[in-house]
């Protein structure tokens, strides 16, 4: 293919403390602003960049070259990009994959992505890291730090805001087979595609319900189980929603909650959850299955994470995996009810097979529950 070069701009990286990092335009330029976060990840930068869990926020991608391998249609987890901005070192607008059919450049000036590069994003990460988590905004129109800190300062903190529905569906679709064995009701708080994907492959007819439904309007649809997805934002703060993932849950009927679901799972049994000071995002974090004992390679995405002390002092709640870099909670069930939760994600789009066994045991949950139903 010919090589089409973006000329690149001096471009302006301003933390909400103050600091700067100065680097190069890339993908459109503009102003942008959200909260600074960073993904360890080496591969899946196009996932990653259309999952709805990042929308608000602006991603630092730590691999080296980001851009390679071009954007495949196919390989979405939404029908957008959800970053609101990118920070990388080396901002690749060639292409050397076959398959794809345009370059990052292109594909981040379509979707209005205002980047920079050419920064040390070692430096920022680890900045990140000490400082933690913080408001920020990428400028390759505008590099008068005063005008910038101004624009920064009308950015809304993460903590407190409801951003699910602005990225989950307004009205409900159907996905799947309709003849298939199981029915199970998604609640969408901003759906990874994958997540969708990994229950119809595994016998799932999915009815998609945005996270406002009513718990009897999803009864009419007579599922067999119930799917709560991951997305953005603070749950704490989702008060209608955590009283309606209590009402699913005394249903009954089975349960399954990825990331955002799983927070919201334990706020509906009172657990709290709380802003973390830098967050887990890639997919190379190291989790521990406490019922087999079996550690697994996980993908992650989140900037909250539900109270270990109040996990520990509910005597319904079983703990079924933790984090095993700082100990933080990656799994509950609860002992009286068919339902559970983790906080990463198993559908693992970008990301290792090792906890896609979870999708299974909600349908030997759904098993279950159809043959006690049936006696």
């Amino acid at each position: 293919m010919q090589l089409k070069y973006h000329q690149k701009q001096k471009a302006i990286l301003l933390l909400e403390d103050g600091k700067v990092f100065e680097g190069k335009a890339a993908g459109k330029i503009g102003t942008t602003t959200g909260e600074i976060c960073f993904n360890t990840g080496m591969t899946g930068y196009q996932e990653i960049f259309t999952d709805p869990s990042y929308f608000g926020q602006i991603i630092v991608m730590n691999n080296v070259h980001v851009g390679n391998y071009g954007i495949e249609e196919t390989e979405v987890e939404s029908n957008s990009v959800k970053i609101s901005g990118m920070i990388c070192k080396k901002f690749n607008e060639g292409f050397s994959r076959k398959r794809a059919q345009q370059s990052l450049q292109d594909y981040f000036e379509k979707n209005n992505v205002v980047s920079i590069s050419d920064v040390d994003t070692r430096a920022i990460v680890r900045y990140i890291r000490d400082k933690g988590a913080m408001n920020c905004v990428i400028s390759s129109e505008n590099t008068d730090i005063d005008s910038l800190k101004k624009i920064l300062a009308k950015v809304p903190k993460m903590e407190g805001l409801e951003l699910s529905s602005k990225v989950a569906t307004t009205k409900p679709f159907e996905m799947g087979d309709k003849n298939s064995k199981f029915k199970v009701a998604v609640v969408d708080f901003g759906t990874k595609t994958n997540i969708l994907r990994s229950l119809v492959e595994r016998g799932c007819y999915l009815r998609v319900f945005p996270m406002k439904t009513a718990l009897k309007e999803m009864l009419e649809f007579n599922p067999d189980g119930f799917m709560l997805t991951n997305g953005p934002g603070d749950p704490g703060v989702m008060k209608d929603e955590i009283a309606l993932v209590k009402e699913i849950v005394n249903t009954s009927k089975p349960v399954f909650g990825i990331c955002f679901g799983h927070q919201l799972l334990a706020e509906s049994q009172g657990i709290k959850t709380y802003k973390m000071h830098a967050g887990h995002r890639g997919i190379n974090h190291p989790v521990k299955n406490l019922i087999s004992g079996k550690c697994e390679v996980t993908s992650q995405n989140h900037g909250f994470s539900v109270k270990a002390e109040d996990v520990k002092s509910n005597p319904n709640i079983e703990i079924t995996h933790v984090n095993l870099n700082d100990g933080t909670i990656e799994g509950i069930r609860l002992k009286d009810k068919p339902a559970f939760s983790v906080q990463h994600h198993p559908e693992a789009c970008p990301g290792p097979y090792d906890s896609r066994y979870l999708f299974d045991e909600f349908v030997e949950n759904i098993v279950k529950s159809k043959k006690q139903v049936l006696a």
